[in-house]
């Protein structure tokens, strides 16, 4: 592939490493935002800070046209102890960029040098730089805190790595990508006992099996086999000693769905087998259940331009379509419900065993840094291109 701007990505580079040593957690930002935001007022652009407290809108205007254009980097990082050995590994323990968040970040704001040097565009370009995309849903609170009506883009746009893809390549979807996550916690509520006597107990253990085995029916049974899911006990807690019937067993599940109507019937039938199931051992069971991200829904017309645009900036060759939805989430999916627009990846595998996303032995590829920021630069002055 042939590149414009791949000459010297040593500013980015040292970026990214940067952003690498200095991780932070969500809405926790602090550092990283202030280092954004100097970079970004180097570059000359205006600076809006606070929303989601640590996120930044930097917008750049150029020419006469109303048209406007908002791409997104997510810059928060994971509570992973990182296992890189590398001479720039995190420096604060039990925090690393095990997602490639620091990538994303660096490429945006080498696209952002790069659109405040040429001004070749006519319109608004707003950079978002989003805390929180990993757990506490950032794209949603800068929503909710003013993001469209104090920076209002005719389409959003969004990048991510995946070290599983082939190096160099984009992949597309049009429609739904990625899938909406939830998260229930089943409290069994039983009553102690002996091991030994357990006649004279309720044992919560037993009861919670059962629910565990009755909830893989969910899929099989009640939802349309056409129709994606996923309903997922992550984890069973119960009891301390092997003669203590315990008072209470304790599991928790995700669930990953698409349609809102297989979504409700998700709550519905787990909330209906958990009470169920306790009721029939004579036990009660409470049902936490949390409505997480939204499914990440891609839209047409803005697929169609990235598909389009990758090929000219990468080849037609390296242009592929995901065949089938993620089951993984990703908050973007909130500034998709709000705007047009379009989430994409770029493949960034250096072999075929490359760690994987939130591994603590990740690390972003540098070498795809210049394919990613020359499609940024592409995407924003395309946009934006003199009618």
């Amino acid at each position: 592939m042939t590149l414009r701007f791949s000459n010297d990505m040593t500013d980015v580079i040292a970026i990214r490493r940067h952003l690498h040593e200095n991780p932070e957690i969500g809405l926790s930002e602090f550092k990283t935002s202030d280092f954004i935001a100097g970079k970004l007022e180097e570059y000359g652009y205006e600076v809006t800070r606070g929303l989601a407290k640590t996120g930044i809108v930097a917008t750049l205007k150029n020419g006469d046209s109303s048209r406007s254009v908002g791409i997104r980097a997510d810059i928060d990082a994971l509570p992973i102890t990182e296992e890189t050995g590398l001479e720039y590994a995190s420096k604060n323990k039990g925090v690393m960029h095990a997602c490639g968040h620091d990538g994303h970040t660096a490429m945006l704001l080498g696209a952002a040098k790069i659109l405040a040097e040429r001004k070749n565009f006519d319109g608004t370009i707003h950079l978002i730089f989003q805390p929180a995309e990993e757990n506490f849903g950032g794209a949603r609170i800068m929503i909710d805190e003013g993001l469209f009506d104090k920076f209002p883009c005719d389409a959003v746009f969004g990048m991510h790595n995946d070290p599983a893809m082939p190096f160099g390549k984009v992949f597309v979807k049009d429609g739904p990508l990625m899938a909406a996550v939830d998260e229930a916690r089943i409290i069994v509520n039983g009553h102690g006992g002996h091991g030994a006597e357990p006649q004279a107990a309720s044992d919560p253990i037993v009861a919670g099996a059962s629910i565990i085995m009755a909830l893989q029916t969910i899929v099989s049974r009640n939802i349309h086999p056409l129709d994606p899911a996923v309903v997922t006990v992550g984890a069973f807690n119960a009891g301390i000693a092997s003669n203590v019937i315990p008072e209470r067993s304790e599991m928790v599940i995700t669930i990953r769905s698409f349609d809102p109507g297989v979504r409700n019937k998700l709550e519905e039938r787990i909330r209906a087998i958990a009470e169920g199931q306790a009721a029939s051992y004579g036990m009660t069971a409470t049902v936490h259940y949390e409505r997480g991200y939204e499914a990440t829904i891609n839209h047409t017309a803005e697929t169609d331009f990235v598909r389009d645009l990758a090929k000219k900036v990468v080849g037609a060759e390296n242009v592929a379509e995901i065949e089938r939805p993620m089951m993984g989430a990703e908050d973007f999916a909130y500034m998709l419900a709000e705007r047009p627009g379009s989430y994409f990846f770029l493949g960034t595998a250096k072999t075929d065993n490359d760690p994987s996303l939130h591994h603590p032995r990740f690390n972003f590829n540098d070498d795809a840094l210049p394919i990613g920021v020359n499609l940024w630069v592409e995407l924003a002055e395309t946009y934006l291109a003199s009618k």
